[in-house]
């Protein structure tokens, strides 16, 4: 069954906030999942990542599907979906910058996949994209100049 779920990059900075809708197959892999997100806010996938599922945003109760254990390839996006039930969805890329995105099903019905259209299908997309690196400049790095200076 083909699944529509949106993908939100809330930013309490800014008034601007990423938002994508996504159709994507039910037996894809939350490993799959990521790299859709990663392909649709451009990032480098060049960090570690998870998914959980929590009541809130913070909570210390979750369960979680890290990068590096197995239950991240095994674990369908419709179970995902479906152990979710009543509770929030979130998808946190590179534990420094924190790049914390929640994930929910809409209210359209799974269907079933449409002749023709190739999934996962991005339904819609903001304009504007996170930048993933957006204080650094190759410029300003000096391969000859320690970044740490000890005293």
């Amino acid at each position: 069954m083909i699944y529509t779920i949106n993908i939100k990059l809330p930013n309490p900075l800014e008034q601007i906030h990423w938002e994508c809708v996504i159709e994507v197959d039910g037996d894809a892999s939350l490993e799959d999942l990521h790299l859709m997100i990663q392909e649709a806010v451009e990032f480098d996938n060049d960090h570690m990542y998870e998914f959980y599922i929590a009541k809130t945003l913070q909570a210390f109760e979750r369960n979680s599907f890290q990068c590096d254990e197995q239950r991240i390839v095994d674990t369908s996006i419709e179970y995902f979906i479906q152990t979710a039930k009543d509770k929030k969805m979130f998808y946190l890329f590179d534990y420094g910058d924190s790049w914390l995105f929640q994930i929910s099903k809409t209210r359209k019905k799974p269907f079933a996949p449409v002749e023709n259209i190739e999934y996962p299908n991005i339904v819609s997309k903001s304009d504007f994209l996170p930048e993933q690196y957006p204080d650094w400049d190759e410029d300003d790095f000096d391969d000859d100049k320690p970044i740490i200076h000890i005293l």
